[in-house]
């Protein structure tokens, strides 16, 4: 049994069924929730070291880090029924699509330093801090994570294709013998 069906499992069935319709948005949320994890990581470590007078370049290094992880743990697990390109274009497209959603991430940390000049010596380090944290992790972050949500299912990973790769995995499982268990929503 996977992850995501066990944590189901233990789910009451009101949002249990609700989270099996959306089994895809649940795991980009995990995805997302883990490459937000990374990408702050590196944005602080480098923003309160060796980038300290340059977070916005800290934080699009820091992007740059989480958006390889998330390629990889979208490609083989959030999306990992759809799709079907080649690899290299499905890349060429995910990254495409992240970069605009990079640009997306970065803006509100830049308006937030340079247009509404929300850093030292204009005001305290704390107010500094929390409105880099606020502009550049919540809001951008919320922006750019809308906007990849769309664009991954709408051009990287279309259904269209992934009806072809979840019929060729059907078809390989019948010829292994092995036994597919779908994932039931009543109780278990």
């Amino acid at each position: 049994m996977t992850v995501v069906e066990t944590v189901l499992s233990h789910t009451p069935e009101p949002l249990r069924s609700v989270l099996i319709k959306h089994r895809e948005l649940l795991k980009f949320g995990i995805v997302g929730g883990t490459t937000f994890l990374v990408d702050n990581g590196v944005w602080y470590f480098l923003k309160l070291s060796v980038l300290e007078s340059k977070p916005t370049t800290a934080k699009a290094i820091a992007i740059i880090v989480a958006t390889i992880a998330s390629y990889i743990l979208n490609r083989e697990w959030s999306f990992r029924t759809r799709g079907g390109r080649e690899r290299h274009h499905e890349a060429a497209l995910f990254f495409v699509i992240s970069g605009v959603a990079v640009v997306l991430n970065l803006i509100p940390l830049y308006a937030s330093r340079y247009i509404f000049n929300l850093e030292v010596p204009h005001v305290t380090r704390l107010v500094q801090e929390v409105a880099d944290f606020a502009s550049g992790s919540i809001i951008g972050m919320l922006l750019a994570m809308f906007f990849r949500f769309w664009g991954f299912k709408k051009w990287v990973f279309p259904d269209e294709l992934g009806k072809r790769r979840r019929d060729n995995d059907e078809d390989n499982d019948e010829d292994s013998g092995a036994e597919i268990t779908p994932l039931r929503s009543g109780n278990q």
